[in-house]
């Protein structure tokens, strides 16, 4: 039997560099029955919910040709297909980089509070208020310990 002829140094040089490439992707723009959206809840079984440009949280199901090739995080910025039956699900076409989110961005083509800004601008979303109280001595608390240390008998206790 002859042996197959692949392998050696030289083509596991060629493999690398073909792996270490930056392909440049052709923008992809939304279509009829497609939307923009951003990924705002991550669910299991290759289901999200997703905010569309037009205001409305949809469940969004991950299709199958790209289940196994792309990884979502919140915010990531994605294109769905709406479905003609069911206005409150979609199906995710497309995801898009972050460079293709800025040229989106300066195209008008989606809102500048999407993709990576919007979830720096919701982290105080949980009601939680600081406040300076200037009432608060720092320096009379420690005339309190002070004084209440030199109150106590330690050889009573």
């Amino acid at each position: 039997m002859v042996k197959k002829k692949t392998g050696g140094n030289k083509n596991k040089k060629k493999k690398n560099e073909t792996l270490n490439q930056v392909v440049e992707r052709e923008l992809v723009f939304k279509e009829e029955n497609q939307e923009y959206a951003h990924i705002t809840k991550l669910y299991g079984s290759c289901r999200v919910e997703a905010e569309c440009v037009d205001g409305k949280n949809r469940l969004c199901i991950i299709r199958g040709t790209i289940k196994r090739k792309v990884r979502f995080k919140l915010n990531d910025v994605i294109l769905v297909s709406l479905r003609e039956f069911e206005n409150n699900k979609c199906d995710i076409i497309y995801q898009y980089t972050p460079s293709e989110v800025n040229e989106l961005k300066r195209l008008d083509e989606i809102p500048e509070t999407y993709g990576l800004n919007s979830f720096v601008e919701n982290v105080n979303d949980n009601n939680i208020v600081f406040t300076k109280d200037d009432d608060i001595d720092i320096d009379d608390d420690e005339d309190e310990t002070k004084e209440y240390t030199e109150d106590l008998d330690f050889e009573e206790i």
